[in-house]
């Protein structure tokens, strides 16, 4: 981790390296969102079940979660830059297995692939948006990385529904992003060694600890997985459940990213003001933010009470996905923005994977139990999964207040 941190004595790198690193991941994200409901409708049309299709859309989640364990020991060997370098790589090689054969099993191992490089990407570029935000800005900065991250759910979906899913276009405008992306990603610069980076906390040890110093984060961060990423990979299912055409289904990806674009930087701006609030309003600054993730956990369950009614009015699940999306991604972002004010350097880096894993958890979840529970009962077994996981985030921010 010997290139990038944030130093008082250089914002102009710094400010530089935010940039770099918002343009970088959005283009290899707009290629994702792309990409991920492109090969579950490809699936479909090859006939395989939904359950297969499911599970196909949890290996991506798989390899995210993988990888966690060995993202601060790799960051550590390799520094932050060549570690981007090779997080942004890897997918442009995996999209180019997706154009040169169709066969499933080489499909999983590639998926598998860039599921861990993303997790690589993911890890290294939250860490350095919330390290290198000034101070006093961290929920501003944060919430904006993750509106652009949101809105990339709505324009990946959008585009391709522009391209169709037809012919081999769609796949090609994904490798010219991930290209992209892995270009800009070169300007990365080169910064100093931060003061912790001698710190033998890495790997599994640095991960279990940041695991005991914010349980109930961990626990509101799988949430959010589930609701805002690892949902949205399983609507195009669910839209064909309901009887929508290909492309709508697609659109119901976007409808979930709008939310999540929409709503994190208001989100992350709200818990600054409220931390700053002169006469203490909300209290600390981590019980303000307690009381905004209550609201977005609250407002999640409630919402999806409303789910057994859209199996006969499907309009209805236009505004259930919206938000769904903007609460799961709420909920990311003030945990986000909570670690990022109470972690520096490698522990940050360890914090934000244990997050992460916490995250991916709720995205490999969400498709693996929901492809089989759409598949057994929509009315019936879907939402109950929905208001399982809407429950164990509130039951979390209510019966846990000592442990933040």
């Amino acid at each position: 981790m010997n290139d990038m941190v944030r130093s008082p004595n250089q914002p102009v790198l710094a400010r530089r390296g935010l940039w770099v690193v918002f343009g970088s991941t959005f283009l290899e994200l707009v290629g994702v969102f792309m990409l991920s409901p492109l090969l579950l409708l490809l699936l479909k049309a090859q006939g395989h079940s939904t359950v297969v299709a499911g599970l196909f859309a949890a290996v991506g989640w798989l390899g995210i979660f993988a990888v966690m364990p060995w993202v601060s020991g790799l960051t550590r060997r390799l520094g932050r830059r060549k570690a981007l370098w090779l997080a942004a790589g890897l997918p442009v090689l995996a999209t180019l297995g997706f154009l040169l054969t169709d066969s499933l099993a080489i499909w999983w191992g590639l998926t598998l692939l860039a599921g861990m490089a993303g997790g690589l990407r993911w890890v290294l570029a939250e860490a350095a948006v919330a390290e290198f935000a000034p101070p006093g800005q961290r929920g501003r900065w944060v919430g904006l990385f993750e509106a652009m991250v949101g809105l990339t759910f709505v324009l990946g979906p959008a585009l391709l529904a522009w391209l169709g899913t037809d012919g081999p276009q769609a796949l090609w405008v994904v490798l010219g992003l991930m290209v992209a992306a892995f270009i800009t990603s070169l300007w990365i610069p080169h910064l100093p060694l931060p003061p912790d980076s001698d710190n033998p906390r890495a790997g599994r040890w640095g991960l279990w600890h940041a695991l005991r110093a914010h349980p109930v984060v961990m626990v509101v961060g799988l949430v959010g997985g589930f609701f805002e990423s690892g949902l949205s990979s399983l609507l195009p299912l669910y839209g064909l459940a309901l009887g929508l055409t290909p492309a709508l289904a697609a659109l119901l990806v976007s409808a979930s990213g709008l939310g999540s674009s929409l709503m994190m930087l208001p989100a992350g701006m709200l818990a600054d003001a409220m931390a700053r609030h002169p006469q203490q309003r909300w209290g600390s600054i981590a019980q303000a933010r307690r009381t905004l993730m209550q609201a977005c956990a609250v407002g999640t369950l409630c919402v999806t009470l409303l789910v057994p009614w859209v199996v006969h009015h499907p309009a209805l699940a236009w505004p259930l996905v919206f938000v769904w999306g903007g609460a799961g991604g709420c909920l990311y972002t003030l945990a986000m923005i909570d670690i990022g004010d109470r972690e520096t350097g490698l522990a940050l880096v360890n914090s934000t994977s244990v997050l992460v894993m916490s995250y991916t958890l709720g995205g490999l979840l969400a498709p693996a139990l929901g492809g089989m529970a759409l598949q057994w009962s929509p009315t019936l077994g879907f939402p109950a999964l929905l208001l399982a996981a809407a429950g164990l985030g509130v039951a979390a921010l209510y019966g846990h207040r000592s442990r933040w």
